[in-house]
C-alpha cells in the first residue's frame, strides 16, 4: 500500500487539491510506521512545492 500511495501521489502532484485529497486517503490506509515513511518521502520529494499541505495532513497523526 505504501508503494501504491507513492505512485498515486506522484501522478496527482500537478494539482494541489488532488494531492491533499490523496495524501489524506493514503495516511488513513497506512500503518503508523508506513505513514511516517510516507511523510519523509513526501517532504523529500514534494516539500519544495507542498510543504504546508504535507505538514498539515500529517499534523493530525494519532
Amino acid at each position: 500500500m505504501y508503494e501504491m500511495s507513492k505512485k498515486v501521489l506522484t501522478r496527482v502532484s500537478f494539482d494541489r487539491v488532488l494531492f491533499k485529497k490523496e495524501l489524506n486517503k493514503a495516511r488513513k490506509w497506512l500503518k503508523p510506521k508506513e505513514s511516517l515513511m510516507l511523510k519523509a518521502w513526501c517532504l523529500a520529494t514534494f516539500g519544495h512545492v507542498y510543504r504546508d499541505v504535507i505538514l498539515e495532513v500529517f499534523e493530525t497523526i494519532s
